[in-house]
């Protein structure tokens, strides 16, 4: 079993990152700057934004957050959006997720500038990504698949499973692997006899955000598993009262795989590393 080591691999995009921020920088060109919204005091998004803002540092991207209560209504933060979108020093906008219930996720989204739309979840982002046209991809899969390239995990003709059908991952994540060459199953939570499924799969992609569901009798010799789910599950012996726990029962599931990643280190320090690539390709478009 080998590990796919997303905080190794991302540390080292980051690095060709930033040669390429600083190349900008000395030819008079445009420094990327990012933009991120967030709205109320959700513990993990307040945690996700900080480590943002922390990479755009590390890589010599300007960046913004701007930091608005609970309380804010929908037109006023659709207005915060607009202004953005008007503002050419800003190149990517974020919007994190999850917004408060009196919030449309989706105006959001279809309000936010497709050009600065680097989480790709813009109706228009979608649609080049399925055409396989240039685009910004949704971050995870896109991290995702550069970690599978940077292992040289071999990708056509093999049968990949995705575990998941949000529009965030499972989706964009199918049409990412059918673009690799995969035949691609998509299992969710209506789907008959799903281990069956899985256990046919060379290429697992676990993103259902159920703590340890993908066990060791769901998986071939020889598969390999990616864990999309990262899930605080309570644990009194534990310091912080809490351990993170994957999609993949890690400990039982490794034994069988010849690739899988970890969780934490794994997918999430990739979809970051998506984010500021997509930010570098706004600059480079312009």
């Amino acid at each position: 079993m080998e590990v796919l080591n997303g905080n190794q691999v991302s540390k080292s995009l980051k690095i060709a990152i930033k040669a390429e921020v600083e190349q900008l920088k000395k030819d008079g060109k445009k420094t990327p700057h990012l933009a991120a919204i967030l709205v109320g005091n959700d513990g993990a998004s307040m945690t996700y934004v900080a480590a943002k803002e922390k990479d755009c540092k590390e890589v010599g991207f300007d960046s913004t957050v701007l930091r608005f209560d609970s309380s804010i209504t929908e037109e006023e933060l659709l207005n915060e959006v607009i202004k953005i979108n008007n503002n050419p020093a800003i190149d990517g906008l974020i919007v994190q997720l999850p917004l408060p219930k009196h919030i449309s996720e989706k105006r959001v989204t279809e309000t936010i500038d497709y050009h600065k739309d680097v989480d790709g979840f813009h109706p228009m982002n979608v649609g080049l990504m399925f055409k396989g046209l240039p685009s910004f991809l949704p971050a995870t899969p896109f991290g995702i698949v550069k970690l599978l390239e940077h292992y040289g995990i071999e990708t056509s003709g093999k049968h990949c499973v995705v575990i998941g059908r949000s529009d965030i991952v499972g989706k964009p994540m199918s049409a990412l692997m059918l673009q690799k060459n995969c035949t691609v199953t998509v299992c969710h939570s209506k789907t008959k006899n799903i281990e069956e499924h899985i256990l046919m799969a060379d290429i697992i992609i676990a993103a259902v955000g159920i703590p340890e569901y993908l066990k060791a009798s769901m998986v071939k010799e020889g598969a390999i598993v990616v864990d999309v789910g990262i899930t605080r599950v309570d644990d009194s012996n534990n310091p912080k009262g809490y351990v993170l726990k994957g999609d993949v029962d890690y400990a039982n599931v490794s034994s069988k795989c010849s690739w899988i990643t970890p969780v934490p280190g794994g997918v999430g320090p990739m979809t970051r590393v998506g984010l500021l690539l997509n930010t570098l390709e706004a600059v480079k478009r312009k």
